[in-house]
């Protein structure tokens, strides 16, 4: 008995809902792939669940915005509104800056120069006489940076040598007054004149009268 033809409609039920998306999406990118493979065919599938996540599929030789790009082209309907239109044109502008960029600084280290004309060549020289003019002053500020400070450092050596010195001095000087001044204690109380006289203790020493 073959099975009964399935209702196209909205499952109600969450669970079936889920289950039901989990097998058709699997079905669908396995056919993606099978056409991709068997026919040559460029082909790119987007699906998003009921959640927002996102399942893709783009066949290996191409991209999904290659195929996006294809499909604006030949159907004439527009995907990108003008703020994106705007984006994408400076993303390119930036990518034609650097280009060029990346080219000159090619140039300035000498290389591809065969395809230059004289006018081109003589900018270029130019250019490198005035970074190297350019880099000779910064090197002579740098210099004159570090010998301002080398003199700076000398005179505050020179000072702090200088402090140190009468520091030394002044200790000195206090020494010597400590040992004049304990010179002449010691020879005033040498010259200081003194009677001595025995006291007898003891009545038997005594002289008779």
């Amino acid at each position: 008995m073959g099975r009964g033809k399935i209702e196209i409609k909205r499952i109600e039920n969450s669970t079936n809902r889920q289950v039901t998306f989990a097998k058709r999406r699997a079905g669908i990118l396995k056919k993606a792939r099978e056409i991709g493979v068997l026919c040559d065919a460029e082909v790119g599938v987007v699906i998003f669940s009921s959640a927002g996540k996102l399942y893709d599929y783009c066949s290996p030789k191409t991209t999904l915005p290659r195929i996006s790009e294809k499909y604006q082209t030949n159907s004439g309907k527009i995907l990108w509104d003008e703020k994106h239109k705007s984006l994408s044109a400076e993303i390119d502008r930036v990518k034609k800056e650097n280009d060029n960029m990346q080219i000159e600084l090619r140039h300035l280290r000498g290389e591809d120069l065969n395809s230059l004309q004289p006018r081109e060549l003589i900018a270029i020289e130019d250019a490198l006489q005035n970074g190297q003019t350019n880099l000779r002053d910064k090197q002579m500020d740098h210099w004159r940076m570090h010998r301002r400070n080398e003199k700076l450092l000398e005179e505050e050596h020179r000072l702090l040598a200088f402090r140190l010195h009468q520091q030394d001095a002044e200790l000195s000087s206090g020494m010597s007054d400590l040992e004049l001044g304990y010179h002449h204690g010691r020879d005033f109380a040498s010259q200081m004149p003194f009677t001595f006289r025995v006291q007898p203790s003891h009545p038997n020493l005594q002289e008779d009268k």
